[in-house]
């Protein structure tokens, strides 16, 4: 039964990891493509 709860705890920990690395990283990538997109939208309307 410990080595059951062991693995299972070590997938749960692995997952939780996994998502929240991802979960930073696409974060991240939409954040600079809204800035971008701001940035075209303001030099459009400045012109």
């Amino acid at each position: 039964m410990d080595d059951q709860l062991r693995i299972i705890l070590i997938i749960i920990v692995s997952v939780s990891i996994f998502g929240l690395l991802v979960f930073v990283f696409v974060k991240n990538y939409i954040k600079n493509k809204i800035e971008y997109l701001v940035k075209i939208e303001k030099d459009k309307k400045s012109k």
